[in-house]
């Protein structure tokens, strides 16, 4: 059983490391580059739109992920 609080609040302190808690560790990996670059464009100023945006997104999704390996268990 994952617990989708801890999923959410690892999320919310590390982009992608929800994920790995969940097991989803290719996802995981891929919200941590994606994060990565996002970071890089704020020289260029879109970052700053992209960044919160992957940011809520990592946590939501990381939330939901492990809500639905609960209920596929």
């Amino acid at each position: 059983m994952k617990n989708p609080g801890i999923a959410a609040v690892l999320s919310f302190f590390f982009a992608g490391l929800g994920q790995i808690y969940n097991g989803e560790i290719a996802k995981g990996i891929a919200f941590i580059i994606a994060y990565f670059i996002s970071g890089l464009l704020m020289l260029i100023l879109i970052g700053f739109i992209t960044t919160p945006i992957l940011w809520i997104w990592g946590m939501v999704d990381a939330y939901k992920s492990a809500e639905r390996i609960n209920a596929s268990e």
